[in-house]
């Protein structure tokens, strides 16, 4: 049984029983997701914290994406509940990464593939090498820009 589970399965019967509803309808959303990754595939599996912070990276940049679309559109009640739902899940997420730590993951990992004047070619071996390090604490998308500016793409 997982620990990260078993703690937002706890603190949604918490949340409940405060009447918190942005909190309590965030847990229901996140336990969900992690049942129906559970039950994806040919056999059900039990996920480990590690995969459960997949979960909830994939459902935090949702809510990101979400909201910065209400945004847009001009709905801004409904970015403001996207973006409350979005701090409810960085509760159980690690700490991110500051933009001067990615840098400083992808010089390394550039320096341990030997990828230093190698450009674009280079970027499956670096991102290989960076993902693991940033996996739930960083988005994805602003460590890979971080790969192409440092191979000089």
């Amino acid at each position: 049984m997982s620990s990260l589970k078993d703690r937002l399965r706890a603190d949604l019967t918490t949340a409940m029983k405060a009447r918190d509803e942005v909190r309590s309808s965030t847990l229901r959303m996140i336990l969900t997701a992690i049942t129906n990754a559970e039950v994806a595939g040919k056999t059900a599996k039990e996920l480990s914290d590690d995969d459960i912070i997949g979960v909830l990276s994939t459902e935090a940049k949702k809510r990101r994406e979400a909201a910065a679309a209400f945004r847009e559109g001009g709905r801004d009640e409904m970015a403001a509940k996207e973006s409350a739902e979005a701090a409810v899940i960085a509760d159980y997420l690690p700490a991110q990464l500051s933009e001067g730590e990615i840098t400083e993951l992808v010089t390394a990992a550039i320096a341990q593939v030997g990828a230093a004047g190698e450009g674009m070619r280079a970027m499956g071996k670096v991102m290989g090498v960076v993902t693991p390090q940033t996996k739930g604490r960083a988005d994805g998308a602003a460590v890979a820009a971080e790969v192409r500016r440092q191979l000089g793409a």
